[in-house]
């Protein structure tokens, strides 16, 4: 059971990163920046859950939280549609500066705060021993992450916003053909924006689900090992599509949590692998996936190429 809540959780930040890449390049834009937004939205949900009491109502605290990651990863996001859309830039690179920027970024304002509050603290790590108990859910006697749940119904939002609603179906129209998009009356620019955007918010969001996972503090100097660049993974083997992105983010998430609880299978144990093995394994599975699956992705066919509006 503990294997199935711990791939319950890490399935559901890989969902919710992905299903924010998925907005993106919908819209035409790359985002390889999704592990520093998910730091800037880990930053931002830290700050917020460290500032609550512990007795404060639990979905306040939660709602409370969200917003405060959902708007850090928004706002941070912004680089990388101000970059994109409006100075044409290369968007893999604009995305990778996002990366190596967000951790050391974060890094000098936990330092600089937790330094403020006493000298002696250089460290990059913000507490929230007492108020982790908000950020959970009893279900049948089991200890759950309210983001699961979250996760699971932005899901089915994502979905019908993508699929059902007149501003999803413009948003692919601006990722497949932005110039025919344009012929009826759509503003690729500010789809673009939208896309990028909502992927902020939905990247920030999972970047406060991975911190608060097992957890009751984080060091930010640890960025988040890596899970926007998995998430990526998961957004391609995904196939660009909600409910297949699930699926996805189910297989690399039930790898991720076998690091975790690999030591109380008595026949993992017997195998003598190192742990630190267990700990690659996501990597080396999302290596071999894309390896297999790549060739057949269906890509947005206008995804990171400049709108150009005098091209037809």
């Amino acid at each position: 059971m503990l294997l199935l809540l711990y791939t319950l959780t890490f399935a559901s930040v890989l969902m919710l990163v992905a299903l924010g890449g998925c907005f993106s390049e919908h819209s035409g834009v790359i985002n390889i920046g999704l592990e520093g937004i998910m730091v800037a939205g880990a930053l931002g949900g830290a700050f917020a859950l460290s500032s609550v009491s512990p007795e404060f109502p639990t979905l306040l605290a939660v709602l409370y939280v969200a917003i405060a990651s959902i708007l850090f990863g928004t706002v941070y996001s912004l680089m990388l549609a101000v970059a994109a859309v409006n100075y044409n830039a290369d968007q893999t690179l604009v995305g990778t500066a996002m990366n190596l920027l967000a951790t050391a970024l974060a890094c000098i304002i936990v330092r600089t705060v937790n330094m403020s509050a006493d000298p002696d603290n250089v460290t990059t790590t913000i507490k929230f021993i007492q108020q982790k108990e908000l950020m959970s859910i009893s279900i049948l006697g089991f200890e759950l992450s309210w983001f699961v749940l979250i996760a699971a119904l932005l899901l089915v939002l994502s979905y019908v916003l993508l699929y059902k609603t007149r501003f999803g179906l413009r948003l692919m129209a601006c990722g497949e053909h932005p110039q025919a998009a344009d012929s009826v009356g759509i503003n690729v620019y500010k789809m673009r924006y939208a896309g990028v955007l909502i992927s902020g918010g939905l990247g920030g969001l999972g970047g406060i689900a991975y911190i608060t996972s097992g957890v009751s503090q984080w060091k930010f100097e640890n960025g988040v090992a890596g899970f926007g660049f998995l998430s990526l993974a998961v957004l391609i083997f995904g196939q660009w599509k909600p409910t297949k992105i699930a699926l996805a983010a189910l297989l690399f998430g039930f790898f991720r949590a076998l690091s975790n609880v690999y030591s109380g299978y008595g026949f993992l144990q017997e195998l003598h692998l190192p742990g630190t093995f267990y700990n690659m394994l996501p990597y080396i599975i999302s290596l071999v996936v894309l390896v297999f699956t790549s060739k057949k992705s269906h890509a947005p066919k206008a995804e990171g190429i400049p709108y150009d509006k005098g091209m037809r």
